[in-house]
């Protein structure tokens, strides 16, 4: 039940194409890929690892760096490197090697 015993059928009253809003919410199908960590050397080589994944599969991908301890634990992982895809946690607390990060963009 909805507001005022009304029964909420989903969905949005304006002409925004669905096609539209799906490409918004999705950045228009291109991966997001987030390593949590304070810069330190472990940080580094799974960026490395993720960069070379990327690059074997072929897919393009926005990598961004989370530095702030307030963002990283957010994510719920006490440990750093965090590796975060599409907003899933996917590994923390260990340097995934590159074949390791293909498998599991490959699951999603």
């Amino acid at each position: 039940m909805g507001i005022f015993d009304k029964i909420f059928k989903g969905g949005c009253s304006c002409d925004v194409d669905e096609t539209l809003k799906e490409n918004t919410v999705k950045k228009e199908g291109i991966m997001t890929i987030k390593i949590l960590g304070t810069g330190c050397k472990n940080c580094t080589n799974l960026t490395d690892n993720v960069e070379k994944a990327i690059a074997s599969l072929n897919i393009e991908a926005n990598i961004e760096k989370v530095t702030d301890m307030g963002n990283i634990s957010s994510y719920g992982i006490m440990s750093t490197p965090g590796l975060v895809i599409d907003e899933k946690v996917v590994s923390y607390g260990k340097v995934l090697k590159p074949e390791e990060i293909v498998k599991i963009i490959e699951k999603l």
